[in-house]
């Protein structure tokens, strides 16, 4: 019976080292915070579209920000800037596709995701996305 005890005993030692070990490891790693926040007020550039599949279906699109400048010379300039926002999450995802319109002020919060596709040609470019958490509708 001692024996087959033995075994057992040094097998759950040696487990119990692992363990250890591995929590030594991880305790050692430096796990620091990280923000990837983004937080956008515009007008919607067009209606949503539903694409992906249908495992992993994603509403897209895209939000119109503006920056304000004056030159010296009493100029004013307005420079626009094109968002693309993608949305995963499925309660959300429904909403927008049902009620977001072109030209519609919303406010979006969420994060930034870099990316890469294929172009019709085989040539891979980079690709921007804002990935929505929130998309806050604003009467037009």
């Amino acid at each position: 019976m001692l024996r087959q005890v033995i075994p057992r005993i040094v097998q759950n030692i040696q487990k119990i080292e692992k363990r250890q070990l591995s929590a030594a490891s991880i305790e050692n790693t430096k796990l620091e915070k990280t923000i990837n926040q983004v937080t956008l007020l515009g007008r919607v550039g067009s209606d949503a579209q539903k694409r992906g599949t249908e495992d992993h279906p994603v509403v897209i699109f895209s939000l119109a920000t503006h920056s304000n400048y004056r030159y010296m010379n009493g100029d004013f300039v307005q420079r626009t800037e094109w968002h693309r926002i993608c949305i995963f999450k499925p309660a959300l995802r429904d909403t927008v596709l049902n009620y977001l319109k072109k030209g519609q002020r919303v406010y979006v919060l969420g994060k930034i995701n870099y990316g890469e596709f294929k172009d019709e040609e085989g040539v891979v470019k980079p690709s921007t996305s804002v990935i929505a958490d929130d998309v806050i509708f604003f009467q037009s």
